[in-house]
Formats: C-alpha cells, sequence, structure tokens
C-alpha cells in the first residue's frame, strides 16, 4: 500500500519551500506530502525574488488549475492543506471532489464573507492601493509583513521569517476576494452546499490581522448545518505567521490529529 498523498498549498507572499517541516513531519506519520510552488513559479526563495514577473497577473482559477492538473496525476485522491489564499484554494479543490480531506488555515475570504475588518484592510493596502497591482507582482516590506503576518511575533522572529521565506506575489487574487461579493462568477466562489465533499477543517489564528478570525468564522457559518464534516478550530494569540514561525508544531499535530478522527 503507497503512502497517502498530501497537497501543501501556500498562499501570498510565502514561498512553497515554508512547508518543509510540514512535510518532513508529515512524511514521517506515514503520508507523501507534495508542495510545489503557483504556476510560474521559481524553484528558490532568491530565484522568486529575481523573478518577480514569472507570477505576475496570476488569479485564483489559475492558481486552482494548476494544483488540479497536479491532483490528477496523483496515484489517489489527496489531502490538501492550503494557507491564505492556498486555503481558499483548498476548499475549491474539495467541492469539486479532487480532495479526499481539506485543512484550510486562515483562509482568504470565500465569496459570501461579509465581515471587512480594519485589519485586513491595512494587510491589503499595499496591493489594493493600487488597481494597476492586478497585473503585477507586488513585494512586501518588512513592516508590511510584520503587521500582517507577524504581529504575533518578536521583531526578531518576524523579521527571520521574512527574510527567509518571503517572495514577490501577484496582486490579481486581493482584488479578485475583495470584489467577489460584487461579481456574479467570481473565481472566490465555492460550493459550500457540497454534501458529497470529503471533510473540511478550517483553522484560524485569533490574534491574525490578515484573515481575521470574524472572517474565518464567517466562512465556517457558510457551511451551514450540511451533511459533510466541517469543523473549526481556533488557535489563540496566533497570527497570521502560524504555519511558519515557532509555533507551527501545534498547528501541524492538532491538523494530523484531526485527519486520524475524520479517516
Amino acid at each position: 500500500m503507497t503512502d497517502p498523498p498530501v497537497l501543501f498549498v501556500h498562499g501570498l507572499w510565502l514561498h512553497a519551500s515554508s512547508w518543509q517541516a510540514w512535510s518532513e513531519l508529515f512524511a514521517a506519520r506515514g503520508f507523501a506530502p507534495l508542495a510545489p510552488g503557483w504556476p510560474g513559479e521559481p524553484g528558490t526563495v532568491e530565484a522568486a525574488r529575481r523573478a518577480p514577473q514569472a507570477v505576475a497577473g496570476l488569479g485564483i482559477d489559475d492558481v486552482t488549475e494548476h494544483y488540479a492538473r497536479i491532483i490528477a496525476g496523483l496515484p489517489a485522491a489527496p489531502v490538501v492543506i492550503g494557507h491564505s489564499f492556498g486555503g481558499l484554494i483548498t476548499q475549491k479543490l474539495l467541492a469539486r471532489g479532487l480532495a479526499r480531506a481539506g485543512v484550510a488555515i486562515d483562509p482568504a475570504p470565500i465569496k459570501g464573507v461579509k465581515p471587512l475588518p480594519f485589519a485586513q484592510l491595512r494587510s491589503g493596502f499595499p496591493v489594493l492601493s493600487n488597481p494597476a497591482n492586478r497585473r503585477r507582482a507586488v513585494s512586501l516590506s518588512p513592516t508590511q509583513f510584520r503587521y500582517a503576518f507577524g504581529n504575533a511575533l518578536d521583531e526578531r522572529e518576524s523579521g527571520d521569517l521574512f527574510t527567509r521565506w518571503t517572495i514577490p506575489s501577484p496582486g490579481r487574487p486581493l482584488f479578485e476576494a475583495a470584489f467577489a461579493n460584487f461579481t456574479k462568477n467570481s473565481p472566490a466562489a465555492v460550493d459550500t452546499a457540497n454534501t458529497a465533499r470529503g471533510p473540511l477543517l478550517l483553522i484560524s489564528g485569533q490574534q491574525d490581522h490578515t484573515v481575521p478570525d470574524v472572517v474565518t468564522r464567517a466562512t465556517y457559518k457558510l457551511y451551514g448545518d450540511a451533511a459533510a464534516v466541517t469543523d473549526l478550530k481556533q488557535f489563540p494569540d496566533r497570527g497570521h505567521s502560524l504555519t511558519i514561525d515557532s509555533g507551527w508544531r501545534a498547528v501541524a499535530n492538532y491538523v494530523l490529529e484531526w485527519l486520524a478522527r475524520v479517516s
């Protein structure tokens, strides 16, 4: 019997290699991990920083179809684990029946989510403040990263994570999510009524500025009382960096425990 595949999907401003520790842990627990980057993403952080144009203009549908093609080549439907916009993409793949289970960590808001806290607006301001960024790749400064990702960390750890993992990312997904509720066929839409899908776990860092807890709770409510399993786990005192900071293992271990319960 082959090890069950687990597919990791990163979000904006983090390189695919930021899943390295998770991949090693899941491999030790009997999974076959994959952490491919977004379409066109260079293979290293350094190369991605030198070539921001490689991902400029990518939208939610482009990235979703990229991962759908990867899944089509796997021996079995994977568990999909995504962070931020990767969490939104995880929900889209799960709703399409392409994953056997999904974990969306601090997921970017899907269509139908109404709360728009100030912290979320401020986190997205480096992109949304300029409409031309819809066609560009945008980088965060260390200060912007500290507010959006590292606000629950001390300045040194936030700076270390910025140096190690951040890359330029396309602005288009932020615009697509921001205007989802005003767009008829928004790429941020997810079929939350699909009762035939696999189990879904939503995870929230309750100090998150980029995807505040109220946003993740609103996503959870959109799934209503559907027969398919939908669970919510909140981590107090954790921000948007919870998959890469010094507390990552507590989040990963909870995911493993949840998968053991729902498998």
